[in-house]
């Protein structure tokens, strides 16, 4: 009896069909998305493209089970796909692994409409937000996941009939004001931000006067103490000075009587500044009767609330006595003798190759062990309670628990709602918008999430409509098959825009193009008519945004594909234009404070508000930003001033 007999009598003939000809694509090969891969290789699916961008690494092991010890620093989807087909290996399947970045020009809307469902193991915003665009300008249904903990939740997303990943604005990253952070912190991750934001990048970062000048003017204005932001800029010049220290032999130990003694000492010297209720003056830190023994740790300050002690994962409070490097507490020497080893270990790293530029990154043991040392020190001035290893890894690299059942749990799930998509995606799209909900909850097509509550952990909701507002599922996308070093944006602006699309709309609206936040034309500027789109670095998965000039209409964006090989024209468009739907009324909303730009940020893990914003074309980026030569700003007299700028951006993830 063949293998697949018991699942071709689970699903039916015509749905066991289904799953073996659609092309499934799975964008993530991590801790959701290996689970995926091996329950869409023994559910049957024949047909899977799989793409990652990230390498196995030591800490995957523990849940993501398609990878090895000999698989470290191996691609993620290709050894992910060597492994599953093993799962199912008479069946057939052909799984297309790439190693690659799902924002690479070369995964453009064709692309995506090669495939009948999509569904995403992503693990960040941006990536999440770029597919989801995608796949509404392709039409093609996704089926988004996530997980953090315990929790989880798997969602289908289907156009025009649901709300998408943009519809809704998620929480903002967590930010802090200037003076708390470098003056006066009252938490442990108040030490840990100053350490890995203003600290590291201060003595072995990029050093830029003018920006942090212009950090701690914006904080003055914002609302700060002046009296505060002034010692702040005298203690940023200091810093100049001391990081041409660190090449010699005893530098480490002159940077951290300028951090640890010096400075605190001036920021005692204002009386003022700690007169303030609840701000504890902090002890400053002598390097000789720490290393001889003799110093005196000052007594932790009261805590606001009788809160637990800090617990590592396995539940055992953070200990000296822990066995664990990560999770043993350090004493003050421990913490001292691991910042002059860290700074040296760095400044060997820059010396060796002059003009490097460190940063942060958890899995980077310097900079990790840099940053631990002294948020641990400045946590022990100002009688703060230190972390484990484990804990500033975790907290600085923004590290969300991954626990293998729950990924297993959820990846079960949007294989089972991938199965009902594909059982009813015909009579549901062509239900109207009053009939859908009810047609998906018939067909079991719901939004199944998992939480810690211990009576109930696994609940569903209902698909929501899609966001009037929203500013990707709203607009309006259309192919554009075009070679770009011969298309002209004079030529897209009076064939395209105003010829081919304008006569669709109501009156004669003017228009302006961008690309990205770039502006390209408007009815006031056409310098760059004459160029090709090749010659601005527009190129085959970017898109062109076409905007009325009194915001009227929905954005329209033109998706720009690789053309035909044998076409002769240098584009080729739909043979009609789409309906263009108007934009929503605004409401009046009562108006939002801006928030300062001088905040120090530090995501704690929760999805950061969607990266795609409605553009508006009287939005005109600033004379100065980063973009392509023939860009136009802003000049300070309010006036339009071209912009040349050399070299291209690139954008990562």
């Amino acid at each position: 009896m063949p293998r697949h007999t018991y699942t071709q009598s689970l699903l039916g003939p015509d749905l066991f069909e289904k799953v073996k000809t659609t092309r499934v694509l799975v964008v993530g090969a991590g801790g959701i998305g290996c689970e995926l891969l091996k329950n869409l290789v023994l559910v049957g699916f024949a047909q899977i493209e799989i793409i990652d961008l990230d390498t196995i690494d030591l800490s995957n092991l523990n849940r993501q089970f398609l990878f090895r010890k000999p698989d470290i620093s191996k691609p993620k989807a290709l050894v992910a796909a060597a492994t599953a087909r093993h799962f199912n290996p008479s069946s057939g399947i052909d799984i297309h692994a790439r190693h690659g970045n799902v924002k690479d020009v070369e995964n453009d809307l064709e692309w995506i409409k090669g495939f009948g469902l999509v569904m995403s193991a992503l693990d960040n915003a941006d990536a999440r937000s770029h597919l989801n665009r995608l796949c509404q300008a392709g039409d093609v249904p996704l089926i988004e996941s996530g997980t953090s903990g315990y929790a989880g939740q798997v969602r289908p997303i289907i156009h025009d009939k649901t709300e998408c990943y943009d519809c809704t604005v998620r929480n903002a990253p967590k930010s802090f004001p200037v003076c708390t952070i470098r003056a006066t912190p009252s938490e442990p991750i108040h030490c840990i931000v100053w350490g890995k934001s203003y600290l590291l990048p201060k003595l072995f970062g990029e050093d830029d006067e003018a920006v942090d000048e212009d950090e701690l003017e914006k904080a003055k204005q914002s609302g700060e103490n002046a009296d505060e932001i002034e010692n702040l800029k005298k203690e940023a010049a200091a810093f100049r000075e001391v990081r041409r220290l660190l090449g010699e032999e005893n530098g480490a130990v002159q940077v951290f009587e300028k951090v640890f003694d010096e400075d605190i000492k001036r920021l005692l010297a204002m009386e003022d500044m700690w007169k303030v209720v609840g701000r504890v003056k902090p002890t400053p830190l002598n390097y000789r009767s720490i290393m001889d023994g003799t110093f005196v740790t000052p007594p932790k300050r009261p805590s606001k609330a009788a809160a637990p002690a800090a617990k590592q994962p396995n539940g055992t409070p953070a200990a000296s006595g822990a066995t664990l490097k990560d999770q043993r507490k350090l004493t003050v020497k421990d913490n001292l003798e691991l910042f002059i080893d860290s700074c040296q270990r760095l400044s060997a790293r820059v010396i060796a190759r002059p003009g490097t530029v460190v940063s942060f990154d958890k899995d980077d043991d310097d900079t990790l062990d840099f940053v631990l040392a002294v948020a641990n020190l400045r946590a022990i001035a100002y009688g703060i309670p230190e972390r484990t290893r484990f804990q500033v890894k975790e907290m600085a690299g923004n590290i969300i628990p991954a626990i293998a059942t729950t990924n297993a749990i959820i990846a079960g799930f949007v294989v089972l709602q991938a199965l009902a998509v594909l059982r009813d995606l015909s009579s549901l799209a062509s239900s109207s918008s009053d009939s859908f909900a009810a047609a998906a909850r018939k067909a079991n097509i719901t939004t199944p999430f998992l939480t810690e509550a211990v009576d109930k952990p696994l609940q569903s909701s209902g698909l929501g409509p899609p966001n009037p507002a929203c500013p990707v599922c709203r607009d309006v996308y259309i192919p554009l098959k075009a070679d770009v070093s011969a298309l002209t944006l004079g030529t897209f602006v009076e064939d395209v825009v105003e010829g081919w699309l304008g006569g669709t709309l109501e009156g004669e609206p003017e228009f302006s193009i961008q690309e990205g936040d770039r502006l390209l034309a408007d009815p006031d500027f056409d310098d760059n008519y004459e160029r090709t789109l090749k010659d601005m670095g527009i190129e085959r998965g970017k898109m062109l945004t076409v905007i009325d000039e009194d915001n009227v209409y929905r954005p329209i964006h033109f998706c720009l594909c690789t053309p035909d090989a044998n076409a002769t024209a240098p584009y080729v468009l739909p043979e009609q234009p789409p309906a263009i739907p108007r934009r929503p009324v605004p409401q009046a909303t009562e108006a939002e404070s801006d928030d300062s730009d001088d905040d120090f940020e530090l995501s704690t893990g929760a999805a950061a508000a969607p990266a795609v914003a409605v553009p508006i074309a009287s939005r005109k980026r600033r004379a100065g930003e980063n973009g392509a030569d023939g860009d136009v700003g802003l000049g300070q007299d309010g006036k339009r001033r071209k912009v040349e700028v050399t070299g291209e951006v690139i954008e990562v993830e």
